[in-house]
């Protein structure tokens, strides 16, 4: 039997939870997956309610869209959750036709509250079920609110393209630890390198039962999440601080590159991983949970590394509920603690030294604006330009000499980010 015919209903029991821990947070779906109900399950059953979890929020507007055009009035929240599911299982999860409409119509039978809409969701999904999928639409993948942000930062054509890399599933991306042994790690993983060395490979799975990963030749990170502490460059011996480290991929950079890293972030718990992975890569860092803005060392160091906290609108592909979860206030709160923390990064900075500034966020607030707005009252302080294809993005638009880097600009989608490179006159 597959994966998907074993998965019974303990499985979207947990998707049912999981789905609606995603849109009723940030980090929701992270929290719920951690869960001891969640880690609990047979492994076969939680994979599957991941993956119908995932599937599910990639397809959310087009699914809602169906749904709303056969209701005549809103019925409870659990009802639609359960309705969601039904409609990803049918044409999104290859899950057999007849499975797919009665484990969610059993499911709405189980509780008081959703029982009496048995008869309506059978319906629904039989009706879906004849009428096919809902039509393939990028617009309608992305909330109208980011969907009209986009228009206007980047024009019809991009945004449409940046939301038809919503509904893809990605593959997972690597860095090796020596850009020299990029080839022989893509070859054990089916892979390929990718501009600037990252390997991308089509392995699912454990990624710690993948070949080379306990010698500690690689660690998993977006081939976009790479490209900013490559463009700072780093010299064997310089001092470096990422003062926003965990989960600690751009440390991990750093320290292999030949610097002397401080890695500071205020979550002591996100840093328990970044010294984990430190251990089996065996590299190096000075490990340091403060708030960056508060942190109270007078240390000047030769490159500092700045991944702001922000409304991560560019990591939709591998966390879909991102565009679900945010909001457009978060993105105004978000801003005024990226100004601050740029300005306790550029502080940190020794004359002649490089900052550089990056979120992966796809908002102008968040990225250029702060930038601008960083220039105008730091004349201590000059922008750097990045060169087109600097860092390993080809694609990326460079128009001010910052790099804005869209979903769609490398085959099979990467994160979204934005990167400025800064010198400090003096």
């Amino acid at each position: 039997m597959t994966e998907i015919e074993e998965a019974g209903l303990p499985a979207r029991e947990a998707a049912v939870h999981f789905l609606e821990a995603a849109l009723a947070r940030r980090a929701g779906l992270d929290e719920a997956l951690i869960a001891p109900a969640s880690t609990r399950l047979d492994p076969r059953e939680r994979a599957f309610a991941r993956a119908l979890t995932m599937a599910t929020l990639r397809r959310l507007g087009p699914i809602d869209r169906a749904i709303g055009a056969r209701l005549t009035r809103e019925p409870p929240e659990r009802v639609r959750t359960l309705l969601r599911l039904g409609v990803a299982q049918l044409f999104w999860m290859g899950v057999p036709d007849h499975a797919a409409v009665s484990t969610i119509v059993t499911l709405t039978d189980k509780a008081k509250v959703t029982r009496p809409f048995k008869g309506l969701v059978n319906a629904i999904l039989r009706g879906l079920l004849r009428d096919g999928p809902p039509a393939d639409d990028p617009e309608a993948l992305a909330p109208e609110w980011l969907m009209a942000r986009w228009k206007a930062a980047f024009g019809l054509e991009t945004a449409r393209a940046v939301a038809a890399t919503i509904a893809l599933e990605p593959s997972t991306d690597l860095t090796v630890r020596d850009p020299a042994d990029a080839p022989a790690v893509a070859a054990l993983l089916e892979g390929e390198v990718l501009p600037g060395g990252s390997v991308r490979t089509p392995l699912r799975g454990d990624v710690a039962e993948w070949p080379a990963f306990s010698e500690g030749r690689w660690w998993v990170q977006d081939a976009g999440a790479a490209i900013p502490a490559r463009l700072l460059d780093i010299k064997p011996g310089e001092t470096a601080l990422d003062l926003c480290a965990a989960p600690g991929g751009k440390t991990m950079q750093l320290a292999a590159a030949g610097a002397s890293v401080v890695a500071l972030d205020r979550s002591a718990d996100r840093l328990k991983r970044v010294t984990e992975n430190l251990a089996r890569l065996n590299l190096e860092a000075e490990i340091v949970a403060a708030d960056g803005i508060l942190w109270k060392d007078t240390r000047k160091f030769d490159a500092v590394l700045l991944d702001a906290p922000c409304s991560a609108t560019g990591t939709f592909r591998r966390h879909p509920d991102v565009l679900w979860a945010a909001s457009p206030l978060d993105i105004a709160k978000l801003a005024a603690v990226q100004k601050r923390l740029l300005d306790s990064a550029a502080d940190r900075v020794k004359p002649k030294g490089r900052l550089v500034y990056c979120v992966c966020s796809l908002e102008p607030e968040e990225g250029e604006g702060q930038v601008r707005a960083f220039l105008a009252r730091r004349p201590d302080f000059d922008l750097d330009p990045i060169e087109p294809g600097e860092g390993g993005a080809p694609e990326a638009a460079v128009p001010d000499g910052w790099l804005r880097l869209l979903p769609q600009h490398l085959p099979g989608g990467v994160d979204g980010f934005f990167a400025a490179r800064l010198v400090r006159r003096f």
